[in-house]
């Protein structure tokens, strides 16, 4: 793959950001990103914001609007830039100084660690890309006008939900990125009506799908980065102060030992930061964007949902199943989210749940290798860590032991080759990570829920 990769940036080694048209229309908002590759084609990147329901306060398109929306196109053009990696990246339609041009890079660069591991790719972060783009210094800012409401962001599964309950109470936007029926189910679930959700949508260029088909290279990228940028122009036209995500401490680890490979790199509290420094650097101060679930890791907000039990059976995190709101069962995200859960939700609930028994499924031992740390790879998956996976496997096992149940054919695979180490559930239960950005109007929904989570049975 390296020789591909040498080759295509040499036939192909300009890629160009033209520009964007916004327009505000039938009740959307519609943005179209212009992006070529030269000598190989153009692109038209799509983005649209429902708005028929929504209270604008401040203008769609001005200066600080269209400031929010550039920064989008920087995160949506990694997309296209991908399929041939060229190596000039020439900016033409907003100001970039040399700092901005080096954070770019940096979130391209360990947000494609993925996709330069899967693909055989060997670069660096210096000669990857070069970005060039004119830089001219600000006008003045535009005032900001402000509605004190939380925009969450919601995908469906069981972190967003416990959010949403968290906050529940309060003057909350949801905000989804595309139609799918479990993020609808989950904010009705939590007493909002569908009123509540800024649907945005957005739609890639058919032309890059021919090119990943004619042998280009296709691979993930940061996607959660375009949720804080888009998230972000949401949160400015509707006067939204917060926006408040569902990461959690685990997101920070690599998937593999001894890297910075991270599937979850813009779900990361070094993006977080990172973020919250150029927004206030470049757009405005006013917006606060941060996770709610951070100081958390996975056991722990798992036993949190697990008393919610009114999303129990709306949630979906499977991404292979989305389109037909179901859990495949077969994927290491749907194995994942079964293993968090069985300590706190009795076997035959999450039966009902998925659908199966997901621990008796001896075709997945592949997965589950990774998953708990007996294969050197971890599954490029939004997942939690091999220490929380392993404490809850351990804690299921004794579970099922003491009650005299029959134990899965996975989790007595597990309980024949894994070393003890049970004190590790009371500890994770018991932790609190203090790196986090959380406002301290919001810290007492972060106090009461460790008070709950932090008692072992």
């Amino acid at each position: 793959m390296q020789d591909k990769f040498t080759a295509l940036r040499d036939e192909y080694n300009s890629f160009i950001y033209n520009g964007f048209e916004i327009s505000h229309e039938d009740d959307f908002i519609k943005i179209i990103f212009n992006f070529e590759i030269e000598n190989l084609c153009s692109f038209g990147s799509t983005v649209k914001i429902k708005t028929d329901n929504l209270k604008l306060v401040n203008n769609f398109d001005d200066d600080t609007a269209k400031k929010i929306i550039f920064n989008l196109g920087m995160v949506e053009l990694i997309s296209y830039w991908k399929c041939a990696c060229p190596k000039n990246v020439e900016i033409r339609c907003g100001s970039l100084d040399d700092m901005d041009c080096k954070w770019w890079k940096k979130l391209y660069f360990n947000g494609l660690g993925e996709f330069f591991y899967l693909n055989g790719i060997d670069t660096d972060i210096e000669s990857f890309m070069d970005i060039k783009a004119q830089f001219s210094k600000s006008g003045a800012r535009c005032n900001f006008s402000k509605s004190d409401i939380n925009i969450i962001p919601i995908g469906g599964g069981k972190d967003s939900n416990v959010t949403l309950e968290l906050l529940h109470r309060g003057d909350n936007l949801c905000f989804t990125v595309n139609d799918q029926p479990a993020r609808e189910e989950s904010v009705l679930a939590s007493g909002l009506k569908g009123d509540k959700i800024i649907r945005t949508y957005r739609t890639i260029d058919p032309k890059l799908l021919h090119l990943n088909s004619a042998g280009f290279f296709n691979g993930h990228t940061p996607f959660s980065a375009i949720v804080a940028f888009l998230g972000l122009y949401c949160a400015y036209i509707t006067g939204g102060s917060y926006i408040v995500l569902s990461n959690e401490s685990s997101a920070n680890e690599s998937n593999i030992e001894g890297t910075d490979i991270n599937h979850q790199y813009s779900k990361s509290f070094e993006f977080e930061c990172d973020f919250n420094s150029y927004v206030r650097k470049n757009i405005t101060g006013e917006i606060h964007y941060f996770s709610l679930l951070r100081p958390f890791n996975e056991l722990q907000i798992a036993k949190q949902f697990s008393v919610f039990k009114r999303y129990h059976h709306v949630f979906k995190s499977c991404n292979a199943g989305s389109k037909k709101n179901i859990w495949c069962c077969n994927c290491a995200k749907c194995l994942f989210v079964y293993i968090i859960l069985s300590p706190f939700i009795k076997r035959s609930e999450l039966v009902s749940i998925f659908g199966q028994d997901m621990l008796d499924k001896t075709e997945l031992i592949e997965i589950f290798d990774g998953l708990t740390g007996f294969a050197d790879v971890k599954p490029f998956e939004c997942i939690g860590t091999k220490r929380e996976i392993n404490a809850a496997l351990l804690r299921t096992y004794d579970n099922m032991v003491k009650s005299g149940e029959a134990v899965p054919k996975l989790l007595d695979y597990y309980s024949k080759r894994v070393c003890d180490n049970r004190d590790d559930f009371s500890a994770l239960m018991k932790e609190y990570n203090e790196e986090n950005n959380i406002p301290q109007d919001f810290l007492k929904y972060v106090k009461g829920m460790y008070e709950f989570v932090s008692k072992c049975d």
